[in-house]
């Protein structure tokens, strides 16, 4: 599938911002699963590119002098390779697979998260991570505006609400529950019928999604959106991977001054067949 995708974000301040950093994994990667055509960022300053622990394209934005916005257009063209029930050919990685078994501050298990883990008798095939996956989504509901982006999986399964990232943090922690490798993935998805769980933002036009990377002995990584209980395939764009979403956030930032913030996204994705 021949993706282009835009993403707009902008910050507008209440106050006067004097300093402020922010650190941008909003590039894709060419690999086993894609190749990445043409991609540009526009931002107010230099971007100093390099990559993070993980192999994700990292750039860095500093903007030293009085500001009271922050915009940034990202734009590309990234051809997708079909996956078969979710295999991606890709290697272990730069980090070692015990990485990707140990919980963060994100993904901890609770006893009811452990409950969970345990409600799928296997999950050594691709089979049995969509049944978690179903699981997962009659346990916690497609919901916007309930959890945050600080919101723990534990947190949401008691909410019993949640987005993708909610979805994809307690897929995480389960599989780490029972000592399975697994990793966030932050990208983009070409919406389709504009179904709002297309969105990590749950907007109609909104296509910035997460899910998981799941290792399964003898198959190799295993790319589930849990949010849809289904596999990744060629319409999904990968950006990065980490242990959680604070890992592997497309801007996280910090600034001094400023006071409030207003956040404004906005995201497209449209698709065509390969080229």
């Amino acid at each position: 599938m021949y993706l282009t995708i835009r993403h707009d974000t902008s910050y507008r301040y209440e106050a006067t911002v004097h300093y402020s950093i922010q650190q941008l994994r909003l590039t894709p990667a060419s690999g086993a699963s894609q190749v990445v055509r043409r991609w540009n960022i526009d931002a107010p300053g230099k971007l100093d590119a390099t990559f993070d622990a993980y192999g994700n394209v990292l750039h860095t934005l500093v903007i030293n002098k009085p500001h009271s916005e922050i915009r940034l257009q990202v734009s590309g063209e990234v051809d997708t390779i079909p996956l078969m029930d979710g295999h991606l050919p890709d290697a272990v990685g730069p980090i070692p697979l015990e990485h990707f078994t140990c919980s963060t501050r994100l993904t901890e298990a609770n006893p009811a998260v452990r409950d969970l883990a345990e409600s799928v008798e296997s999950l050594s095939s691709p089979a049995g991570l969509i049944a978690l996956s179903e699981q997962i989504l009659q346990r916690v509901k497609y919901t916007t505006g309930i959890t945050e982006v600080t919101s723990t999986a534990a947190q949401a399964l008691e909410l019993g609400n949640g987005v993708c990232q909610d979805h994809a943090h307690l897929m995480l922690a389960c599989c780490r529950a029972r000592n399975i490798p697994a990793r966030y993935v932050s990208g983009y998805i070409e919406p389709g019928n504009a179904n709002p769980r297309d969105s990590a933002a749950g907007g109609p036009h909104g296509a910035s999604h997460a899910w998981v990377d799941v290792w399964l002995d003898g198959r190799g990584w295993i790319s589930v959106d849990v949010t849809h209980a289904a596999f990744a395939s060629e319409i999904y764009c990968r950006l990065a991977v980490g242990r959680d979403y604070e890992a592997a956030a497309p801007v996280r930032g910090r600034r001094i001054g400023g006071l409030d913030e207003q956040l404004k996204v906005s995201v497209t994705v449209s698709a065509q067949p390969p080229q």
